[in-house]
């Protein structure tokens, strides 16, 4: 089927997409209502089509100290779509970068962008000053709304406008005087919506598009197929709405079946459990790392209300979905995705679930185990994860990239694994050095470079160490330049050091000082018997 001509008067994102022969293959085979239509606006999907089917006066958002309803939250996004195209004068295809904690306004702008015809580009709220500006300049970002709290680490000349949200911020005060109602763009399916940044093995970051089928498809297949949620469930985690797991688990899952979320600015494990507790939470999404620390910690809550648990971001210990069921009796939903293909593709829940098995292929996706030749291997047999479906992996303006991560139309997701007799799949490492600690995916490279901005640091290289807790750490190995010490001071000195240049949760938590670097004859470091250490 033909795509409907572009929305986009912008048309940066579109002609910025890699070239179509290096695409993956999509099937949209599981998703036919979605094929068909060759206009969608997912925001208008997700929400504006809950109102009207009556379920407005529903709880949309839950967050400490009040609540909104879909029509509250309908009216919140249609004024900050108003303030966008009336007063900041965005054009549809505009890059808009939200930053700001889960909470209700981040919620409603996102929803605002895509209504408006722009295209978000979330960011955490951990990001330093120097990689927002990275991703601002390599999306070419117009237009910021940003939270009050984090003006401090948001660049001056990082966008053309930033307008702030908070209390008495700007944005509200704009909003107030702004219709509530607003005059959806209507979008191509095929128009990108959603650029999502994730960090790249040479600490470059890689922005994956997606498009606006993209974001009703992944709700439409695991959501729909595993997760299963219930009009009346109240979802909940701890990932930031700038993470594509929790942009799916917080908006998209819930608002596909006129569910609620439960928006937490902070959710570590004690203050996701006591969240759980107070507003009686049905369905949890967070990392395995979360479930090990809450595991401990929850006989000390009310957990009752819990239903369902969903786990990704990492590998999920077999220890850990025990730990967890012995103390809850509930069964961890466990799944693999990415941000390249936008959420779960490989999953299981309820009598389906295998314990230390990421499962099976959610329906609508298909998935192949390679050999390095590009051959499929057969059950028993180590191979590198392969993935087709409705999402799939277009990097912004990087086809060397693009080149990697698609191979004769399959996603190569850079994990190996091994599929057993019947079907499932059970991991076994990442196939390359991207460094996984606690659902973060953290490029050595990137640590490297911020290291090496310190004065007294001649040579350094970063690996995934393993830890019981994490999953993984980042270790540096360190040669230090003349007249500093190797000691204890010095390595909480650079650890402080990285966390002011790049995201704290990026910092080495392991340094070990050495008096040289392994590499070959050609110079080149080799970073596996580093690992091997």
């Amino acid at each position: 089927m033909q795509a409907a001509p572009t929305a986009h008067v912008d048309t940066f994102a579109r002609d910025h997409l890699p070239p179509r022969q290096l695409w993956p293959e999509f099937d949209l085979s599981g998703v036919p209502h979605l094929a068909a239509r060759p206009r969608i606006n997912a925001a208008a999907e997700l929400l504006d089509a809950r109102v009207a089917a009556g379920d407005g006066d529903r709880t949309a958002l839950v967050f400490p100290g009040g609540r909104w309803t879909y029509t509250e939250l309908l009216d919140s996004a249609n004024r900050i779509a108003g303030v966008l195209r009336g007063e900041l004068g965005l054009v549809p295809g505009n890059r808009v970068l939200l930053r700001g904690f889960n909470s209700p306004m981040m919620a409603a702008a996102w929803f605002a962008v895509l209504k408006a015809g722009g295209i978000v580009v979330a960011t955490m709220p951990l990001l330093r000053s120097r990689e927002i500006q990275t991703l601002a300049d390599r999306a070419r970002v117009r237009f910021a709304l940003c939270d009050a709290r984090l003006m401090e680490e948001m660049p001056a000349r990082a966008v053309e406008r930033t307008m702030v949200f908070g209390g008495e911020g700007e944005l509200e005060r704009r909003m107030a005087g702004q219709p509530a109602a607003f005059a959806n763009v209507e979008t191509s399916a095929e128009d990108v919506a959603l650029l999502a940044f994730t960090s790249g093995t040479t600490g470059q970051p890689k922005g994956a598009m997606h498009f606006h089928r993209d974001l009703l498809a992944c709700a439409d297949t695991f959501s729909a197929h595993v997760l299963r949620p219930q009009p009346d469930d109240l979802f909940c985690g701890s990932p930031p709405l700038a993470f594509t797991y929790g942009l799916g688990g917080y908006l998209l899952f819930p608002m596909r079946v006129g569910a609620a979320t439960l928006l937490l600015e902070t959710a570590t494990p004690p203050q996701l459990l006591a969240g759980i507790q107070e507003h009686r939470a049905t369905i949890v999404f967070t990392a395995p790392t979360a479930y090990r620390a809450m595991a401990g910690m929850a006989k000390d809550f009310d957990l009752s209300s819990l239903r369902k648990c969903v786990s990704a971001g990492e590998t999920l210990p077999l220890a850990t979905f025990e730990a967890w069921r012995e103390a809850t009796g509930l069964r961890i939903i466990d799944g693999i995705g990415s941000t390249e293909i936008l959420h779960i593709f490989i999953s299981a829940s309820g009598d389906d679930i295998r314990p230390g098995s990421t499962g099976r292929p959610v329906p609508g996706y298909t998935a192949a185990l390679l050999d390095a030749r590009g051959d499929p291997v057969p059950p028993g047999e180590l191979g590198r994860l392969a993935i087709r479906g409705p999402t799939g992996c277009r990097y912004l303006d990087d086809p060397e990239r693009q080149r990697k991560y698609v191979e004769n139309g399959w996603n190569i997701t850079g994990d190996t694994y091994r599929m057993d007799e019947d079907g499932y799949f059970w991991y076994q490492a990442r196939s390359d050095d991207m460094i996984i600690s606690a659902g973060y995916n953290i490029a050595g490279p990137e640590v490297e470079n911020a290291l090496l901005e310190h004065p007294g640091v001649l040579e350094c290289a970063c690996v995934a160490d393993p830890d019981e807790e994490r999953g993984h750490v980042v270790k540096a190995f360190v040669v230090l330049r003349d007249g500093w010490a190797a000691g204890e001071g010095t390595v909480k000195e650079l650890q402080e050091f990285v966390k002011k240049q790049i995201a704290p949760y990026k910092y080495p938590r392991r340094v070990e000082f050495v008096t040289s670097l392994p590499r070959t004859a050609t110079g080149k470091l080799q970073r596996f018997r580093l690992r091997a250490r």
